[in-house]
């Protein structure tokens, strides 16, 4: 058990990745043909050793609700294990959360009923694979109040993370949210070391120091922007560097925050590198999930004679092409293509049917979508931009259910 709760932070709009947040948490959202993102992290606890766990949810909450029931039910009450969804209870005065650190002081009550003596504070929109015994081990044999994974990344990348600076014992000397310009490591110029936004507390330490924050006016009541700063003037902080001895687990080296449509396609679209850099297929850390007993991908031939067609694709359960041609994209369960259509990097969510002759690149359709006979998307971006969101990096997004005229 680890004499660890860990706390999933899981109730974010998800603004920036609208639409397919439109209608469902950011966690919720499908990821890589089978998946949903909270799989990622959720897979991490369970071979990590972490079996309390507890998802903060807020906005759009049913489907994430749906997906833990169904998907994650697996623990033993009876041993002490739990996965608790955990929606705002209102105990501060009928406010929704106000930040990060504020979801975790609503729930306080939850935290001082346990019996934990660290706390393991996550993000459930985050995809990778980490070994988070390795970290809580560093944090008891340093003695931190305070340990913050990390990362590190490119200097000019670095004004989008939490960047901090780390004396030679690894202790942080500064944190600074999203800055300007960014420090970089004092070994490489030409690197920064970014915050993944994970963090492992001191149990009385995260008590302590939000409820201070609580009665602070002036703040935001967010981690990177208030409790670390504030812990590193008084307390001993540590980072923890994610991969960085290229371990068992973390071989991969993998961390991406699937914020924005363009970061949520990219990384999609890692998976069928002919290498990815995230393998789903290492069986000492398979990722879990739920899905439904759908029957074997197939392809068929269709009346005019035309063979189905994969190539270096994510194909899941489900899936029937009568005479269409799939090339470097991902097809979720249950979606239907049909004859002469043509879809190029490109991502199908559930039960989307595709009909005769359409051609689909570059773009995303959301669950429960038929697309009309001969219809083009992701070719003339003036049109889809009549209809469609269309990414900074030009993909286009069809969203859930929607209805073609």
């Amino acid at each position: 058990m680890q004499n660890a709760l860990t706390v999933i932070l899981a109730g974010g709009m998800g603004s920036r990745l609208s639409p397919l947040t439109d209608d469902r948490a950011k966690p919720a959202v499908p990821f890589g043909g089978k998946y949903r993102i909270i799989d990622f992290t959720l897979t991490n606890c369970l071979h990590s050793g972490l079996r309390q766990i507890l998802v903060l949810t807020q906005y759009k909450s049913h489907s994430l609700q749906k997906h833990l029931r169904d998907g994650w039910s697996i623990f033993n009450p009876e041993l002490g294990e739990y996965i608790t969804v955990v929606p705002p209870q209102m105990r501060k005065g009928g406010k929704w959360y106000e930040g990060t650190a504020d979801a975790i002081y609503h729930n306080l009550w939850l935290l001082s009923r346990s019996n934990a003596d660290y706390v393991v504070v996550l993000s459930g929109d985050h995809v990778y694979r980490m070994d988070y015994a390795a970290m809580l081990k560093q944090h008891k044999e340093t003695g931190a109040k305070l340990t913050v994974a990390c990362m590190d990344v490119a200097r000019e990348d670095a004004h989008e993370f939490g960047v901090m600076e780390t004396d030679n014992h690894g202790q942080v000397i500064s944190f600074i949210e999203k800055p300007a310009d960014p420090p970089s490591m004092p070994n490489n110029p030409s690197r920064s070391l970014a915050s993944m936004g994970i963090y492992i507390f001191e149990i009385e330490t995260l008590q302590k120091v939000l409820e201070e924050d609580a009665f602070i006016e002036s703040s935001s009541h967010d981690f990177g922007h208030d409790i670390i700063p504030k812990l590193i003037d008084r307390e001993r902080v540590f980072a923890y560097q994610f991969c960085s001895d290229k371990g068992r687990v973390e071989k991969d080296c993998y961390w991406r925050d699937v914020g924005t449509i363009d970061s949520f396609y990219q990384a999609n679209m890692d998976l069928l590198q002919p290498v990815p850099p995230m393998n789903l297929y290492q069986p000492n850390w398979p990722i879990r999930t739920y899905e439904a007993q759908y029957p074997p991908a197939r392809t068929v031939s269709s009346a005019s004679g035309n063979e189905g067609i994969f190539i270096n694709s994510l194909i899941a359960n489900g899936v029937i092409n009568s005479g269409g041609s799939v090339q470097h994209s991902i097809v979720s369960s249950n979606v239907r293509i049909n004859d002469s259509a043509t879809i190029v990097n490109s991502i199908l969510f559930d039960y989307v049917i595709v009909g005769s002759g359409c051609q689909l690149t570059n773009c995303i359709i959301d669950k429960h979508v038929i697309v009309p006979e001969n219809t083009q998307i992701g070719i003339n971006k003036a049109e889809d931009a009549q209809r469609f969101h269309i990414s900074n990096g030009g993909v286009v997004v069809v969203p859930e259910s929607y209805r073609f005229d």
